[in-house]
Formats: C-alpha cells, structure tokens, sequence
C-alpha cells in the first residue's frame, strides 16, 4: 500500500537539474495510461520533493523514487537553492489549550 509522507513539495525538474550530483532513475518514472504505448516515457515536468529529501514523481513518499542519494551537500542545495523548509503544524488541541488558559 502507498505510504503518503507529511509533506512535500511539487519543483520543475528543471530545478532539481541544476544540482551536481543529480542523477535520475528514469526507470521509476510513472507511465501515463494516455502515453502511446511505441513512444518513451514523456518528459516530466515536475517532481515531489518529499521530507525526507528523497525525489518522487508523485506524491507518495515510497514510491517512483527517482532521487534518492541524500547526502548534506543535497540538503543544503535542497534548502538554500530551492528553499525548501518542512513547515512545523501545532496541534490544534494546543492552540485551544494556549486560548482556554488566556481566559482564566
């Protein structure tokens, strides 16, 4: 079954290129049923950066992987080139906690 991560984000290929080290694992590029079946699989035009770094093509974090060598130089290229930043979410029983106590 398709694990969906917490976050990620949708880049251009294009941006994810710009990287030295990049390199694609074109075999786990997903086919689009509507593709003629004698052509190659079409030029993608966006990719899923998840947060755990790892590139997808699509939204699940464990699969079509197609960029997985995560090393700190991809992390600090995917942070300050792409600026790339997993948001932390409160809880909202914590923000109602945090009201309750301003009232009494």
């Amino acid at each position: 079954m398709s694990k969906m991560g917490g976050y990620c984000k949708a880049y251009p290929i294009s941006r994810f290129r710009e990287y030295q080290g990049w390199a694609e694992k074109t075999e786990n590029f997903r086919i689009e049923k509507e593709a003629p079946s004698d052509s190659q699989a079409p030029e993608k035009s966006h990719l899923y950066l998840q947060e755990n770094y790892v590139v997808t093509d699509g939204i699940f974090i464990d699969e079509n992987i197609i960029f997985d060598d995560v090393t700190p130089e991809w992390m600090d290229f995917c942070k300050i080139t792409l600026n790339f930043e997993v948001p932390v979410y409160e809880p909202a029983r914590m923000k109602q906690e945090e009201a309750e106590q301003m009232v009494s």
